[in-house]
């Protein structure tokens, strides 16, 4: 299915980041900022670099067994002592289904089969795009990670303290394809 969203939707943000590069990459001038393709950004005065800065993207599974969904406390910032899906960053080049599996394994010491794409989750001015699935548990011995301190399965009526809103939005999400027969479904 195709989404259309309304022209005014698609807004240039303000952007923190857009200031961390001071200097040209390719020849040293001091940058500023100008319009480069409808948007602000870093240009080089001498050389015409124009830097652009991409997404980060992170992956999360759900992960259902008998009934509850997998969640772990948090270690790091941010988010430190509350809970969350159980994901993390993709490495550059990295399948996304194997970085999301692997940051399960990583952070709980369960092994899961990535089953389907839930969606692709994002907030404008924040530079990270989420990328959640749906998983089944294969095997594995339950023990948190070095990033997490503890982890359980919880009914999604009686959810921890969540570190990150969105992982409301994707057990929603989640639920809704289950409920429909959609790619989630088992």
């Amino acid at each position: 299915m195709a989404y259309h969203a309304p022209v005014e939707r698609f807004v240039v943000y303000s952007n923190p980041m857009m200031e961390e590069d001071k200097y040209c990459p390719r020849c040293g001038m001091a940058l500023e900022m100008k319009d480069a393709q409808g948007s602000p950004r870093p240009t080089c005065p001498r050389c015409g670099k124009v830097i652009y800065y991409d997404p980060k993207l992170a992956a999360t599974v759900v992960v259902e067994k008998d009934g509850k969904v997998l969640m772990v406390r948090r270690l790091t910032q941010p988010g430190l002592g509350l809970w969350s899906l159980p994901g993390g960053y993709v490495d550059r080049g990295e399948v996304v289904e194997h970085g999301a599996a692997r940051e399960v394994i990583e952070e709980t010491g369960l092994q899961v089969d990535i089953v389907g794409l839930i969606g692709l989750f994002s907030e404008g001015g924040h530079p990270v795009v989420l990328a959640a699935f749906d998983g089944r548990l294969t095997k594995g011995e339950a023990k948190a990670g070095p990033e997490v301190s503890e982890l359980g399965f919880f009914p999604l009526d009686a959810l921890p303290p969540l570190a990150f809103p969105r992982d409301t939005e994707v057990l929603k999400a989640w639920r809704g394809l289950r409920n429909s027969g959609g790619r989630g479904g088992h």
